[in-house]
């Protein structure tokens, strides 16, 4: 049975989260949280919050279960972009910029290989 977390509206542009999901995509949970914590970007933070979420969510949907002998693996991982604050930076001879804030939507799968086979 899969557990499914979702973190929205995080202030960081798509493809940057892009990045990390691309990284743990496919891994082993133990492994990819060992990834997330050791690696330098900045949304590697909560982006391991949010697997642990979607492991803590696997547990109380399979009770019982053992997550070390279910051999639980990121089975989806995705990020769609969030809403865009629009700000303006003042620029040169009365003129300004538009600036983009993006923000970030991200969904994160977790499954049993065992369930698989």
């Amino acid at each position: 049975m899969e557990a499914v977390a979702r973190l929205r509206n995080y202030p960081t542009s798509p493809r940057k989260m892009r990045l990390l999901a691309d990284l743990i995509r496919g891994m082993e949970v133990e492994k990819a949280l060992n990834t997330l914590k050791f690696s330098t970007k900045h949304p590697s933070v909560p982006m391991e919050k949010l697997l642990l979420s979607a492991i803590a969510n696997w547990k109380v949907k399979n009770e019982g279960a053992d997550m070390a002998t279910s051999n639980l693996y990121v089975k989806t991982i995705f990020v769609d972009a969030g809403r865009t604050l629009k700000r303006m930076r003042p620029a040169p001879q009365g003129r300004a910029y538009r600036v983009r804030k993006r923000s970030n939507h991200v969904t994160l799968f977790v499954d049993s290989k065992s369930n698989n086979n």
